[in-house]
């Protein structure tokens, strides 16, 4: 083997050692990032913005891979976390689902009956009335007869809401008329005791209106009561 063949063969030499350790640094970096990195997990990220108190599904969050050290410990990592759930403020598209963005619906108590109504959106407390929330209802009817006045009773007090649905076209029929009049009303949804129920679907079916009051709280957390006397209202009572 001559010089020049001995300069060839140290030369290669030398590219395969850089090579070597190019490749070898490579790895270190590799598993630098992995280290810092570490495993990924599954998190759910919000597809479009969702109202609050609407019933959360599934078809609104996609699924995402990302290291299981960025997520923080309120993030929901399986869908059956948010079943029977509902959103606390509006979710922004591309956020994160937290649970802390999450509570329970409001559920049924022994005793008590669920009823779904369409409110007018002209008659209810527009945008202020969500799931949890304390309302009286409120219904006007007209006079038998021409000299009985028309007058207003509060049918249910502190009634308690667990759903409200989204505004929607609604035919409501005239009250002692055939025609009906197009407006925009919204579904809410009320427990209530058998009694309570009764009334609701009586007026609803036989008032020319049925309006909602949202109830502050009183002084103790309990909603407060009518006074006596303060259920039913005519106008010959300020005069």
């Amino acid at each position: 083997m001559n010089s020049r063949q001995r300069r060839g063969v140290i030369l290669l030499l030398l590219s395969v050692l850089c090579a070597l350790g190019a490749f070898a640094g490579v790895l270190a970096v590799i598993s630098d990032v992995n280290a810092k990195v570490g495993p990924e997990t599954t998190a759910y990220r919000v597809k479009s913005d969702v109202k609050p108190y609407v019933r959360l599904s599934a078809g609104q969050f996609e699924k995402i891979s990302m290291p299981e050290r960025w997520l923080s410990g309120t993030a929901v990592t399986d869908l059956a976390q948010i079943e029977g759930k509902i959103a606390v403020t509006t979710l922004k598209a591309g956020s994160l689902l937290q649970k802390d963005m999450i509570v329970p619906r409001p559920e049924l108590r022994p005793g008590e009956q669920e009823i779904a109504i369409m409110i007018d959106a002209a008659t209810g407390v527009a945008g202020k009335i969500t799931p949890g929330a304390t309302v009286n209802i409120y219904a006007t009817f007209a006079g038998d007869r021409k000299s009985e006045p028309s007058q207003s009773r509060l049918l249910v007090a502190a009634a308690r809401v667990i759903d409200v649905g989204t505004l929607s076209p609604f035919v409501k029929q005239k009250s002692g008329s055939g025609s009906r009049a197009a407006t925009e009303a919204v579904p809410i949804t009320f427990a209530l005791s058998a009694q309570d129920t009764q009334r609701v679907a009586y007026a609803e079916s036989f008032a020319e209106h049925v309006r909602l009051a949202l109830v502050a709280p009183s002084a103790d957390g309990a909603p407060a009561g009518p006074a006596p006397g303060d259920r039913t209202y005519t106008l010959d009572k300020d005069k």
